[in-house]
């Protein structure tokens, strides 16, 4: 189940960075299940990853490798996530770059491992290990969609986006990735993202645009409030098509970063869109707040909230419910007559109470639609924060009940 179509947009191969997917069969016999990503000599390479202090074994060697060496390589497999597993699932995880870094005679330092799946299982290493041979002969700058299903775990469609941007007669191209359903609440959702482009980009400018872009894409997206212990979203710049991008040039460093953060943001939507049993798909959208932190505490005291969440599986109108979190979300001297809560255009509170305008018709006709917006205008400040969510159905039970077996 999920919210929205789930076609793919046509997908633009980037100059230098190749993807290659094969079978180890870690959780289901024939699935292909680990993806190897070769990033062109010279490239570099920006990440974020989970703030859950039990984070995996895959991401504390991720964070090793990118400080120690040029990056070259990245291996991602599903059905394991090699999280919970001390010091043996360090060891199977530098098994696993060690291996990759034979065949593609690279020091094991330009190896960055990924894993996704069940927490506390050893990882099978040498299923692993078994596949790539076979997802090295696979290695092409054309395999972006069959990556993005290569990289699901409970999803239940993949999930990718690409742009091209013109400037001065050429042409720049992202394409990106992202796999997420449930366990969503990043902090950097599980959830694994990979974005590239053939611009040449600094590492160190790479990085902070990838963190700021993060900062309003996948850290504003959460499905159940989640950290997972293997959130990682990766950027990766090739240089490939001849465009530098320093920040030196206003204008191109503005195109570039605006068509990044479109990209994100969809990869970030898809996520939300094809959350666990989700039938909705709800932007809450914090006007007029006087800090941003503070509009974050009542975006996601609402999208948090299981009395929300589930008046929105009901379709149910109860705005009492949203009323509620605004007023416990810990804002200093709220001003309850001051504020307006709406449901996408239609306003149910305002004057501290009930909007005089409101009709149960009008709001029952907002949350039988798949998407909704519900504003809050503070009316205390010029600040503005958008955070996106789900419902919260029987399948997202039964799906996290069932997950182990």
């Amino acid at each position: 189940m999920a919210v929205g179509p789930g076609t793919l947009p046509q997908l633009h191969p980037v100059s230098g960075f190749r993807l290659g997917i094969a079978s180890a069969g870690i959780k289901k016999p024939g699935r292909r299940d680990v993806v190897l990503m070769e990033l062109a000599e010279g490239s570099t390479l920006a990440g974020v990853y989970t703030l859950n202090a039990f984070c995996a074994a895959p991401v504390r060697i991720c964070k090793q490798h990118q400080a120690a060496s040029p990056s070259r390589y990245m291996l991602v497999n599903t059905g394991n996530a090699n999280a919970g597993t001390g010091e043996q699932g360090m060891a199977d995880a530098m098994a696993c770059c060690e291996a990759v870094a034979e065949r593609c005679a690279v020091p094991v330092e330009a190896v960055l491992p990924y894993s996704t799946g069940v927490i506390g299982e050893p990882l099978p290493v040498d299923k692993i290990i078994a596949a790539l041979d076979a997802a090295k002969a696979d290695l092409s700058e054309d395999n972006w969609e069959a990556a993005a299903s290569g990289i699901m775990t409970t999803d239940t469609r993949p999930k990718a986006a690409s742009e091209q941007i013109q400037y001065q007669g050429k042409t720049i191209t992202l394409t990106g990735i992202s796999k997420g359903s449930g366990m969503i609440m990043p902090n950097m959702a599980t959830m694994l993202g990979y974005v590239a482009t053939d611009a040449e980009v600094p590492q160190e400018l790479l990085q902070q645009w990838l963190t700021n872009v993060a900062d309003r894409s996948f850290n504003r997206i959460t499905v159940d409030g989640d950290t997972s212990t293997n959130d990682s979203c990766m950027l990766a710049a090739t240089g490939a098509s001849g465009v530098r991008i320093d920040g030196s040039d206003y204008e191109l460093a503005a195109l570039f970063t605006e068509a990044l953060e479109r990209v994100m943001l969809e990869l970030a939507h898809a996520i939300v869109r094809d959350g666990e049993g989700a039938t909705k798909f709800v932007e809450i959208c914090v006007e007029s707040a006087g800090t941003s932190p503070e509009a974050l505490d009542v975006a996601y005291t609402i999208a948090h909230s299981p009395l929300v969440k589930t008046a929105l599986f009901a379709s149910d109108p109860n705005w009492g419910r949203i009323l509620a979190c605004v007023g416990r979300a810990g804002i200093d001297n709220l001003d309850l007559d001051a504020l307006q809560i709406y449901l996408n255009d239609v306003c149910i509170v305002e004057n501290g109470g009930r909007a005089a305008s409101y009709t149960e018709e009008a709001g029952q006709a907002v949350m039988d639609g798949e998407e909704i917006l519900i504003r809050v205008v503070l009316n205390r400040g010029q600040v503005t924060e958008r955070v996106w969510t789900t419902d919260l159905s029987h399948d997202y039970v039964s799906i996290n009940a069932d997950y182990r077996s």
